[in-house]
């Protein structure tokens, strides 16, 4: 299924492309955005993007030359943004999107390959790293569940994933893994609903979203990376720039928040909306992944 891009029409009305820009997106995955900026403004822009995952620049790169754009892309995660001016040869960005949403490819397996573990729906390596080469990676999914003490366990489901049996869940998972190592998402997904009441199973969110999803953040530091990364982009822009967040759950969207407070108060920026932007109903209806998106935008005085 092709990924969708949410609040597309809004996040870039509020970024104000313009001919002659440098339009950096900071979450490139398949090129969604950036596409649609090239249609606009066929060879009056300069497209760049980032991305932590290969796969996925590999698939915007053919996506973008498909239409005669000569996109200047690399493989790097966001919190590193201040180097792309270097890497990509480029002066300071006008624009630049961070879509914190998941590409749907990031949850399927290559063809003839493995899955890297985020889908509780596939029985797959706990691994839930963006980078392809999971080597690189500090640690996995899979170190988590077997080595970390129940309470951090407890904690990072807790606050990263905003479960109310996060206890009961880490205590689980420390009780399994004496019988032997947890490997496998599916391993995780049955300890989770042994750890959770028989009606918790039968909601509209699968019982296991929000312990993956508080997996995830930790494994790839998601939190203090996107507060280095927007703190950094603030840092390349170049004044009268802006830049445009999307996020889908309340932990992000606070970070978002507050750092755009910090960033009015110390360095006299402007906000560009006071409440965030949603997506519409008749979006909604068309993509349901739009129902959690918030936008909020910043601009450089």
């Amino acid at each position: 299924m092709t990924h969708i891009p949410v609040l597309l029409k809004e996040s870039l009305e509020i970024l104000n492309i313009e001919e002659g820009d440098i339009y950096l997106d900071a979450t490139l995955g398949n090129g969604g955005h950036s596409e649609e900026v090239w249609k606009r403004f066929p060879k009056k822009v300069t497209l760049a993007g980032i991305d932590a995952d290969s796969d996925a620049v590999e698939v915007a790169k053919t996506r973008l030359e498909l239409l005669e754009a000569r996109p200047k892309l690399a493989v790097l995660n966001f919190r590193n943004i201040d180097k792309v001016t270097e890497i990509l040869e480029i002066g300071n960005p006008d624009k630049i999107l961070f879509d914190l949403g998941w590409n749907r490819s990031q949850f399927e397996a290559p063809a003839g390959g493995v899955g890297r573990g985020f889908s509780f729906q596939k029985d797959e390596p706990l691994l839930m790293t963006f980078s392809t080469d999971s080597k690189g990676a500090p640690f996995t999914a899979e170190t988590i569940v077997n080595e970390w003490q129940e309470e951090n366990l407890a904690t990072v489901i807790e606050s990263y994933g905003e479960e109310k049996f996060a206890r009961h869940i880490a205590k689980t998972i420390v009780e399994k893994r004496t019988v032997g190592k947890i490997k496998t998402t599916g391993e995780l997904v049955q300890i989770i609903k042994q750890a959770t009441p028989t009606w918790y199973h039968f909601r509209r969110i699968h019982p296991a979203t929000r312990t993956f999803q508080a997996l995830r953040i930790a494994v790839n530091d998601e939190l203090r990376a996107l507060e280095e990364g927007l703190s950094k982009a603030f840092e390349i822009l170049k004044p009268g720039g802006r830049i445009a967040v999307i996020s889908f759950h309340s932990l992000e969207d606070r970070i978002v928040k507050r750092l755009w407070k910090e960033l009015r108060e110390k360095e006299g920026a402007n906000i560009l909306n006071k409440r965030p932007i949603i997506a519409s109903e008749e979006e909604i209806k068309e993509n349901p992944r739009a129902r959690s998106a918030k936008l909020r935008a910043i601009e450089k005085i």
